[in-house]
């Protein structure tokens, strides 16, 4: 993951604090971000994959496909992110904090 953000930064040709203003953050934690000392947040993540349109896993390192072919996505998917643009940080910690909740009581269900 680090050097995928360093390499798209560079790509883009943005600043380390260019970026942390995107993101707002600091730039020594863009700085982190790249040296693999720090994981970004997920909304950092979800403004990373804005603004060097590249998918979260291909930012992470989990994928070599940048951009994922837009016919994978279905309209449930393309709802849901527009509902979670519309969000502040702490309306999406609370979403994710629900939806860890549900992945977790499915879970406990299944054993």
């Amino acid at each position: 993951m680090n050097n995928r953000i360093r390499e798209l930064r560079e790509e883009a040709h943005m600043t380390q604090v260019r970026l942390s203003i995107e993101l707002e953050v600091s730039q020594e934690t863009v700085s982190a971000y790249e040296s693999g000392k720090h994981y970004p947040s997920v909304a950092s993540l979800l403004k990373l994959s804005q603004i060097f349109n590249a998918s979260c896993d291909y930012i992470l390192g989990l994928s070599d496909i940048r951009v994922p072919s837009k016919k994978n996505a279905t309209n449930i998917d393309s709802v849901l992110l527009t509902k979670w643009s519309l969000l502040d940080k702490n309306q999406r910690d609370l979403a994710i904090a629900y939806i860890n909740g549900l992945i977790d009581m499915k879970k406990s269900l299944s054993k």
